[in-house]
């Protein structure tokens, strides 16, 4: 087993999606919150849960042409498709995968996330035309299944092979720590029929806080579920004495915030005379008295920007040196992305 300089673990390497989502070069495509399986554990936000709405990183869009600039603001150079079910809106996946492969080519690497429940040939014949990576989430650990509704889940995977390298191929399951076990005996059993594995370590939502709450502890900090990490880390150790020739990630907490997270941040572009932290946020001067600012544009043009979607003007470091007496300044910390979060915010 492998500690990544990721923070994450290993054994036999990782996939290609996983590969490109830490380095921060994948664009998150949600194409809807509508899903038909209500996994108790499932953390998504209440903003996206069960609502058909498309998202683009953490922008809300309405067309192929939105998600097109996305990509290029964000210097995106694959996507990772979720949801909800994709499977619901099929059609809708297949055309926003395809723009995707007309406008940036075939390299443009797509990964996507399944719930086997609706999977079929059909289904997967289509996805395999445009995506390059399929991702299935098993039913077992929503609800119990006998062995009989077990092959059936295997059944599923099994006809991915027919549309899908076997590399391409994986399971992606949260790692909720009293179901190691259980785990553990999935990817045994459907291990002649995927390339890869990928876990992740067990985190609290909006949607999934009475769930969690009411079965686990939660770590100092409030988010991760206690015993996850563990749970993974032990999995991974089982499945190399084993001898699995199967990639297997065990995706930390930290992995995604610190590095998956970070990495995309600092891909996104910035606004002229902004200065980009270590963490991908950005710190902006700013002016938003209209008054003083329309004089400072007219005045010192090569030192000011007009940020129209906030209605207000960016200084550089220099010209606020020299005003900093004169006028009210502002130091803003915001994010990148297209809704522009403001972290922190102070006079000068």
């Amino acid at each position: 087993m492998i500690k990544t300089k990721f923070g994450s673990y290993c054994i036999n390497d990782v996939a290609e999606g996983c590969k490109m989502c830490v380095r921060g070069e994948k664009l998150v495509l949600f194409i809807t919150g509508i899903c038909d399986r209500n996994c108790k554990y499932c953390s998504l936000s209440n903003l996206r849960k069960n609502k058909d709405d498309i998202w683009t990183n953490e922008r809300k869009i309405n067309s192929i042409k939105e998600m097109i600039e996305e990509v290029k603001e964000s210097h995106a150079k694959g996507a990772g498709i979720t949801g909800g079910n994709p499977l619901l809106k099929l059609d809708r996946t297949i055309e926003y995968a395809s723009a995707l492969k007309k406008e940036f080519g075939k390299e443009f690497h797509i990964h996507i996330y399944l719930p086997t429940n609706l999977v079929d040939c059909e289904k997967l014949e289509k996805l395999s035309r445009v995506i390059d990576e399929v991702r299935f989430h098993a039913e077992f650990l929503n609800k119990d299944l006998n062995y009989g509704e077990i092959e059936k889940e295997i059944e599923k995977l099994k006809l991915a092979g027919k549309f899908f390298k076997k590399e391409s191929i994986g399971i992606e399951l949260p790692m909720i720590p009293d179901k190691e076990q259980k785990i553990f005996e999935f990817i045994k059993k459907v291990s002649p029929y995927i390339g890869f594995v990928n876990l992740n370590e067990f985190e609290v939502g909006e949607s999934n806080i009475d769930f969690v709450t009411d079965n686990y502890n939660l770590e100092e900090g409030g988010y991760i579920i206690s015993g996850s990490k563990k749970a993974g880390i032990n999995l991974l150790k089982k499945l190399e004495e084993q001898g699995t020739n199967l990639k297997v990630h065990f995706c930390t907490a930290n992995t995604k915030n610190r590095f998956q997270y970070a990495n995309r941040l600092k891909k996104h572009d910035i606004l002229p005379y902004g200065h980009r932290n270590k963490e991908g946020t950005v710190i902006y001067l700013i002016v938003n008295d209209r008054k003083e600012f329309e004089g400072l544009i007219k005045k010192y043009p090569e030192d000011t920007y007009y940020d129209k979607i906030k209605d207000r003007i960016i200084i550089s470091e220099g010209l606020a040196k020299r005003m900093i007496n004169k006028i009210s300044i502002e130091r803003v910390e915001e994010f990148p992305t297209f809704d522009r979060i403001e972290v922190e915010c102070e006079k000068i």
